[in-house]
């Protein structure tokens, strides 16, 4: 099986944290979130393809497992894995791991639908991304 994507390196800072001490659930929201838009991007839905192309993705499902706290100062990074692109929808996850311990952090799996901006509603991948997809490692 090949390796996941790389799509995330960041670090924990003290105004990531809640008042428990560990990284607030937002901030995992939002570097998830990251990993997704690099993830997309390797696909070819780069910013420059959804803008001309009038494309846009929408976030319809998502799960998240926390798994081991995070703490200020800690590194951390999120590699990514396709489950399965359909011909309107793509399903993925996303697994952040603690960079000094190896330890998973947190994972969520997440179902995006691609977009017509001016129509308002879902629409076909185009086939360059389709076999993009097709190249990247999928979950077992």
């Amino acid at each position: 099986m090949q390796q996941p994507l790389f799509t995330y390196k960041g670090t924990v800072y003290p105004w990531h944290c809640d008042h428990v001490g560990h990284m607030n659930v937002m901030w995992y929201v939002g570097k998830f979130d990251e990993a997704t838009w690099q993830f997309l991007a390797a696909l070819g839905l780069t910013p420059s393809y959804l803008r001309t192309a009038n494309r846009g993705m929408a976030a319809v499902d998502q799960h998240i497992s926390y798994i081991k706290e995070l703490h200020a100062g800690d590194i951390v990074s999120v590699h990514t894995t396709l489950i399965e692109i359909k011909e309107k929808s793509i399903r993925f996850t996303h697994e952040m791991r603690n960079d000094e311990t190896g330890e998973v952090a947190a994972r969520t799996t997440l179902k995006g639908v691609h977009l017509d901006t001016l129509a308002r509603k879902s629409c076909a991948f185009e086939a360059e991304i389709m076999a993009k997809a097709r190249q990247l490692p999928t979950a077992d």
